[in-house]
């Protein structure tokens, strides 16, 4: 077990004894034989537990303990004491001790102790590194990774609205990081280190959206064999991040609006009302706006949403921050994989800075991540690279894909391009919507030729009528 233990007692023969235990136990020990040496080994070296004696002269353990809090807070002290200075001890632990030992003791008891000494000096360590970690993860400058002038004012925006606690609306297409951005408002927000909550809208059936974000009574429903508390408690006083919005039935908006308004919520089949103290911030990948022209989604819940709309800019609008992107990708994804990859080159590298990304963000990253497992060199290469090109991979040599494969990838990518919206989707590809949905949910039959374009042409996307047959369209 790691960690260094400082041993502190005036008794010559008691410190030999206990050292040789310690160190057979396996611990690192640093043994002193006063208080005012204990005082001089804080100041020099690091330690995970301070096991001293209570009863020193002139420097008692009270004293030790007081410098190990003020040099080494993290370190845990336990005091050693005789019977009848027990109250002192107790004492001492209201005052940051963490344990303390009663003459005379076995030596299997000292070895549980200082275990537990060394578990909790440990936890504390790893809690502080976790915490630094998710620190350095959404602090507003390490999340800029490149210098375009179109995140500059985004960040700016979100260091804005990060002290306030009014509503925020993140736009932008799939990948661009709008859940990380939510994470960093609330973390950077009055209302850190309480819940945050985030909810896809579109992965939940309509039918138990309600339920999932309110909370339910038992029997208000069928299944319903419980009570359940909803995510707008499970976030109180913390901050609920609705992803997908757009994808929110109408029937369920009135209730949303009515708890980001009034502040307060009913459960399913409940007549209690419930104070909802959250921060909302909404998330999608459609044009809101157009929705509410067209009826699909409420207009005054829109504004209750968008009283700070933030748009993120797809990669394609900041193609200068993504060689700092690849870079950083590369790295974390080579210190995990424990290999020596050092960056791409040239032809990689043109490549990467030519390349559409559908999936912006989360898109290189996986690309990057994949190359650097394949990798075999200091350098990416463009080989390394090809497994991800798709379509280009089919023409160039390397790894191809089958045709259901390009197919499918191809389908994404206009998906991707259309934010979500399958009709628009459907007009560019030359499909009915029902069409396109069925060759979503189930695996494609691809008949011979290649997906070049539709040879009836493309419809209007309010057309649903089935097309005639192609060749190389799917078939159910």
């Amino acid at each position: 077990m790691s960690g260094r233990i400082l041993l502190v007692d005036n008794d010559v023969d008691m410190v030999a004894v206990l050292r040789r235990h310690l160190e057979h136990e396996g611990w690192t020990v640093t043994a002193v034989t006063s208080g005012e040496e204990a005082c001089a080994a804080l100041q020099r070296e690091d330690f995970a537990v301070v096991l001293t004696d209570l009863v020193m002269e002139p420097v008692d353990g009270l004293a030790v303990l007081s410098q190990a809090q003020r040099l080494q807070p993290k370190a845990r002290v336990v005091l050693i004491t005789a019977f009848g200075s027990i109250e002192s001890a107790i004492d001492a632990m209201r005052h940051g001790a963490y344990d303390y030992l009663t003459k005379p003791f076995k030596l299997p008891e000292l070895t549980v102790v200082v275990r537990r000494a060394l578990d909790a000096y440990q936890l504390r360590e790893e809690n502080r590194r976790l915490r630094e970690e998710v620190e350095r993860r959404y602090e507003l400058d390490g999340m800029l990774v490149g210098r375009s002038k179109a995140m500059r004012n985004v960040l700016e925006q979100i260091r804005t609205v990060a002290e306030t606690d009014t509503t925020v609306l993140l736009l932008g297409e799939s990948g661009t990081g709008k859940e990380l951005v939510a994470r960093a408002i609330h973390w950077h927000s009055a209302r850190r280190g309480k819940p945050f909550v985030a909810v896809n809208c579109a992965a939940i059936p309509e039918t138990l959206l309600e339920a999932e974000l309110f909370g339910h009574e038992k029997g208000s429903f069928t299944g319903a064999d419980r009570k359940r508390r909803g995510l707008f408690v499970e976030a109180q006083k913390g901050t609920v991040l609705l992803d997908e919005v757009a994808e929110m039935p109408l029937s369920l908006q009135p209730k949303l609006l009515r708890a980001v308004q009034e502040r307060t919520f009913r459960p399913v089949g409940g007549n209690e009302e419930i104070r909802a103290d959250i921060r909302l911030i909404s998330a999608t990948n459609r044009d809101l706006a157009s929705l509410v022209r067209q009826g699909k989604f409420r207009e005054d819940l829109y504004y209750r949403l968008a009283v700070i709309p933030i748009r993120l800019p797809s990669l394609r609008e900041r193609p200068e921050d993504i060689p700092a992107l690849a870079e950083h990708f590369l790295e974390g994804a080579a210190a995990q994989l424990d290999k020596k990859t050092e960056g791409f080159d040239e032809e990689s590298l043109k490549w990467l800075l030519q390349h559409r990304w559908p999936g912006n963000v989360r898109e290189l990253e996986n690309v990057v991540e994949r190359a650097a497992t394949l990798a075999r060199g200091p350098l990416i290469t463009l080989e390394d690279l090809r497994v991800e090109i798709g379509i280009g991979a089919a023409v160039d040599g390397g790894v191809r894909p089958t045709l259901a494969e390009v197919e499918a990838q191809y389908i994404r990518r206009i998906l991707d391009e259309t934010g979500g919206d399958k009709r628009a989707a459907a007009r560019i590809l030359g499909l009915s919507v029902r069409t396109l949905q069925r060759m979503q949910a189930s695996p494609v039959k691809l008949a011979n030729g290649f997906p070049e374009a539709d040879r009836t042409g493309p419809r209007e996307a309010n057309d649903d009528s089935e097309p005639e047959e192609v060749p190389w369209r799917a078939t159910s």
